[in-house]
């Protein structure tokens, strides 16, 4: 007799990150993908293997494939996820309503242009909603919201991404570094000494840019203990005054300096960009073309270090 699929017991979440694990071959470059840690993405392909009662990848130390049962489920998964993005696309505003996603740290932003955006266009609502990154991405193209306001960029067919402005990364140091009283440092000479931040799942966009501009000066990085997600990297160099870290430029002005000291990369080659996303297969109106010419006007001076 063969066996009967809960299908009510699977979330539409495990089917996506089976989705990436499939596409990708790799629950590495799956989780980097979903912006999730991959110790999430093994957790919930075992809770949808069970509920199958199928295996759907054959692992080993080097590959990762798809089993027959998992091959078959791919289409059905791709096709679920469609219905999803079309219920969602279903409840699409009005033309004069917008909504705008960002994080926290975009707020002050968000509610410039807002405000900018209204007083050319009285009749607009436009609500800011906080989501995270990868979360966002998907509110764009499931049409839940119109446009992201994200910080790096996405390679996603289907999506449109506007720079808007780049960001400096600010540098900081204990007070004790050895770095601390001279210049602003170079890559070269921070490359010396580990740096500390939270693990690579959980801040993914840092670590890439960081690896990135490593990479090209030809240093190599070296890392301190992982900052745990209750607590910061910047009160983190206290206890490990060998390091060094990374933080926004946005947030530079709010991080408590007592013991630390901010620097900016002597180069400037520490820097990420600040960009608008929005589905490119939906005309944008007046309001959402207003909407990202005004977020790019609220573009920040440089912050005094």
């Amino acid at each position: 007799m063969s066996k009967t699929h809960d299908w009510s017991a699977v979330e539409l979440r495990q089917l996506k990150y089976f989705l990436a694990v499939g596409e990708e071959l790799s629950f590495s470059r799956a989780a980097e993908r979903c912006y999730v840690s991959q110790s999430a993405i093994s957790l919930q392909i075992g809770k949808l293997e069970r509920e199958m009662g199928e295996s759907l990848f054959e692992r080993s130390s080097r590959s990762v494939r798809l089993t027959v049962v998992g091959t078959q489920l791919m289409s059905i998964a791709r096709h679920m996820v469609e219905l999803e993005q079309s219920a969602l696309a279903l409840t699409a505003r009005r033309r004069n309503q917008l909504r705008l996603t960002g994080n926290m740290t975009f707020a002050a932003n968000a509610i410039a242009a807002i405000v900018q955006v209204r007083e050319r266009h009285p009749e607009a609502e436009i609500d800011f909603v906080l989501k995270r990154f990868a979360e966002q991405i998907e509110a764009v193209t499931s049409g839940d919201c119109q446009v992201a306001l994200i910080r790096g960029n996405v390679e996603r067919s289907g999506l449109e991404v506007t720079e808007l402005w780049k960001e400096n990364l600010v540098v900081v140091l204990a007070d004790s570094h050895p770095l601390a009283s001279g210049p602003d440092p170079r890559l070269e000479q921070l490359a010396q000494y580990p740096l500390l931040l939270p693990k690579r799942s959980e801040q993914i966009l840092l670590h890439r840019v960081i690896e990135g501009a490593m990479k090209r000066s030809g240093r190599r990085l070296a890392f301190g203990p992982p900052v745990a997600m209750d607590h910061t990297a910047s009160a983190e160099l206290l206890n490990h005054p060998e390091c060094w870290s990374i933080i926004y430029a946005s947030t530079a002005e709010s991080t408590p300096k007592t013991g630390l000291v901010f620097r900016t990369e002597a180069q400037r080659r520490l820097k990420l960009p600040v960009s608008a996303v929005v589905d490119s297969s939906i005309p944008p109106t007046d309001i959402q073309r207003d909407l990202i010419a005004a977020l790019a006007d609220t573009a920040p001076s440089p912050v005094p270090l």
